[in-house]
């Protein structure tokens, strides 16, 4: 099959919080003329993104049992598999990984897998950075043999869509760029808030260039390793009941502002007490933002579910915290 016959597949990443989910949302509601199917891959033990995601036409796949990186490839691969046995209802795909992915093993796939690499071409690994935040984790030290995500996801970015300016005074947004240069000098950055970026500039570009990825690595088709570290974990909690404002906010705030250095990432769907409306909150390190989202339909359980991803995470006192923050505190959980 020739290159223009097979499917574009673009590769999303980014770091924990850098704004993927918001760019996925763009990319789904935008009258750009494109089918895409997407293929979303969370770290954590409850799937929340389908929530942050917006209801649209296009197909979404999700793969929550690990991090497609690694303990999920044979995943990714069926389902790509199955996926083009119903080519005639897309034109593109897009895969969302986890934001602590290396997008190299990723990547793999499309030129190791023979069935894979004849129906199908990887267009462009599209990487978000923070610039409020990515900083800390490009400097973050890391245990021996241990990867640096950030420092890998902007090493094989084709495009790197630097999010949240607004967030960041001008030196440091300086500072970010200066090292993104410094780990992968020729890709395009595209400074951004609200990741508001033209897709023209990011989907079906033709920018993955295996030349240019074997000059930088020659064992990227054969090392096929990759470590986490693994004193990053997520907790997940799924509560019945009702939320008390008051407490909760109290609780998230104390907590935030004690703990988070190390808290990377929090999002939740909550059920707030004598509100009609779910109440969708996502969070990075001490920035908090949430919102309003569909009203609890007649008949269904309020229910709370949040996750938080991050290093030390103490999930007996997360559990204990969250439970007290229930408006009817003798609820089970």
């Amino acid at each position: 099959m020739s290159t223009s016959q097979r499917v574009p597949v673009t590769v999303l990443t980014g770091f924990l919080g850098s704004g993927k989910t918001t760019l996925l949302n763009r990319i789904l509601t935008e009258r750009h003329g494109m089918r895409i199917a997407v293929i979303e891959n969370e770290f954590g033990e409850i799937g929340i993104d389908d929530a942050l995601v917006v209801d649209a036409e296009e197909e979404i796949f999700e793969m929550n049992n690990g991090c497609i990186c690694c303990t999920v490839r044979g995943d990714l691969i069926r389902i790509l598999g199955a996926l083009m046995r119903r080519r005639e209802k897309f034109d593109h795909i897009l895969i969302e990984t986890t934001g602590l992915a290396d997008p190299a093993p990723v990547a793999q796939t499309f030129f190791m897998d023979d069935e894979i690499a004849a129906q199908l071409r990887l267009d462009a690994i599209v990487t978000v950075v923070d610039a409020a935040h990515v900083l800390r984790h490009l400097d973050e030290e890391k245990p021996e043999h241990v990867e640096n995500e950030a420092v890998e996801q902007i090493a094989f970015a084709d495009r790197v869509v630097l999010n949240k300016t607004d967030l960041a005074d001008q030196a440091t947004v300086d500072e970010v760029i200066s090292r993104i240069r410094a780990v992968n000098a020729s890709v395009e950055i595209i400074p951004t808030r609200h990741a508001e970026v033209d897709l023209a500039r990011i989907m079906d570009v033709g920018a993955f260039d295996l030349d240019r990825v074997l000059r930088d690595d020659p064992a990227f088709l054969t090392d096929t390793e990759h470590q986490h570290d693994t004193t990053v974990t997520s907790v997940g909690i799924d509560l019945p009941g009702e939320l008390d404002e008051d407490r909760l906010n109290r609780w998230l705030g104390d907590l935030l502002r004690t703990r988070g250095a190390d808290i990377f990432r929090s999002k939740g769907i909550l059920a707030l007490a004598g509100e009609p409306r779910q109440y969708v909150f996502q969070g990075v390190h001490m920035l908090l933002d949430g919102d309003f989202g569909r009203v609890w339909q007649e008949g269904e359980a309020r229910r709370n579910r949040l996750v938080f991803i991050g290093r030390g995470l103490d999930r007996d006192a997360l559990e204990r915290g969250f439970t007290g923050c229930l408006a009817d505190a003798g609820v089970a959980a």
